[in-house]
């Protein structure tokens, strides 16, 4: 494949993003009109109530299920932790990946908590994307593949996808895209990572900023910002984002590194994330902002920042309930309770 093919693929893309496929509105009712005659007051289940319509929806089906979730996570390096921007050598990612494979990490153990399933895609680990201060991260061949190669993640039949990624320089990486696509100074959208002190902030800010500065000729176009500034793992949850909508499949976001990827595609289309709840709001200070930016409210605030997809995954377990709650929950009817006065 050549260049030019691979930017005629980023365009087939980009068309793809701005007509996905819309929710199923039909299933959406039967959810609400179920709502209305379980035993409880109208709404006091407050977002409980909201989330199980929103599965049926994007499911295509009511009542919703939630037999099969499952964790997604992508492992990629960045050349650009060669500017001191992060607390870990990038020889973490691939032993990261190793601890997760054995049952080792904080996401196997939520994993296990919840009955939910786990997937790890390792993404050219050996090599490096390019460092974003000095030249591209990718080629748009190489994008246009990755993001391609997500859509695996929804190969077999699932209910849910949770996403997250693991990636030694990433939140670095995840700030130069807010940066650039949302603007402000690299400070607003810079923070410690994996544990940098504040001299190592205000570098990692002078790293962003650079880059940016770097690739002003691609900041108008969303998939151009992905392939100059992105990364591996931020192209296959792009990906897989794309995918899950095109299966009918709910998605979980984890914390400010996969929404920074899934706000790639919310700059492309506003609707397309739609079919994505956050799972969570990151201690990774700009997240916060992140999030108004894409119209998100988190479902948890627990005051994590370690990625991997431990918020996203925390979060299914609230969405397995809003789910079970919904189908096993008598109504007025089934339990001969009277209902509200008319």
């Amino acid at each position: 494949m050549t260049d030019a093919q691979g930017i005629s693929a980023l365009e087939e893309l980009r068309d793809l993003i701005r007509n996905l496929p819309g929710p199923d509105l039909a299933a959406e009712a039967a959810a609400k009109a179920r709502q209305s005659e379980l035993t409880k007051p109208q709404g006091s289940l407050g977002r409980l109530e909201e989330l199980a319509a929103w599965l049926a929806a994007w499911q295509g089906q009511h009542p919703p299920s939630m037999r099969q979730a499952m964790v997604v996570v992508y492992a990629g390096n960045h050349g650009v932790v060669a500017q001191g921007v992060a607390a870990y050598p990038s020889s973490v990612t691939a032993e990261m990946v190793t601890n997760f494979r054995n049952g080792g990490a904080a996401i196997n153990q939520i994993c296990e908590s919840l009955g939910l399933g786990l997937q790890v895609f390792e993404l050219g680990l050996e090599v490096p994307t390019g460092d974003i201060s000095e030249t591209a991260a990718m080629t748009e061949e190489e994008c246009a593949a990755t993001i391609v190669y997500g859509f695996e993640a929804v190969a077999a039949p699932i209910d849910l996808l949770c996403l997250g990624e693991m990636g030694i320089g990433n939140t670095t990486v995840a700030s130069a895209l807010c940066l650039a696509l949302f603007g402000g100074e690299a400070m607003d959208w810079v923070g410690p990572g994996t544990g940098l002190d504040e001299a190592g902030v205000r570098r990692k800010a002078e790293v962003v900023t650079r880059a940016v500065e770097l690739h002003e000729d691609a900041l108008g176009d969303p998939l151009a910002i992905l392939t100059r500034l992105g990364g591996r793992e931020f192209a296959a949850i792009c990906g897989a984002i794309i995918g899950a909508r095109m299966r009918q499949v709910p998605v979980v976001l984890d914390g400010f590194v996969c929404c920074a990827a899934a706000a790639i595609l919310h700059a492309i289309s506003p609707d397309a994330l739609d079919h994505c709840v956050a799972g969570h709001r990151s201690a990774e200070p700009a997240h916060g902002l992140l999030l108004e930016r894409l119209g998100k409210v988190p479902l948890l605030d627990l005051g994590m920042r370690l990625g991997e997809a431990s918020g996203a995954a925390l979060a299914a377990g609230v969405l397995k309930s809003a789910a079970q709650i919904h189908r096993g929950m008598a109504t007025f009817g089934e339990a001969g309770v009277s209902g509200p006065s008319r």
